[in-house]
């Protein structure tokens, strides 16, 4: 953790690739199979058969926080980019 915050580059990429650019909904959010991100990368959506929502290999455990600047859906994990 210490060497990551020691390199803003690296940080920076990781923390811009679990934000997706507009105000998507969970609703609209599982009609996708994938979304671009801040970053530039796109993450993997999708639904499983009881209902849940994957974003990579994160599971979303809380959807549809509104902010003053969007939509948070909190997931389980940190996701990495390639």
């Amino acid at each position: 953790m210490e060497a990551l915050l020691k390199d803003k580059k690296k940080l920076t990429a990781i923390l811009t690739y679990h934000v997706v650019a507009g105000k998507v909904k969970a609703a609209d959010a599982a009609k996708l199979t994938s979304a671009k991100t801040v970053n530039g990368q796109s993450i993997k959506i999708a639904v499983l058969k009881d209902g849940a929502v994957m974003i990579n290999d994160a599971k979303v455990i809380q959807a549809d926080i509104e902010t003053s600047n969007g939509v948070i859906h909190v997931i389980d994990k940190v996701i990495l980019p390639k």
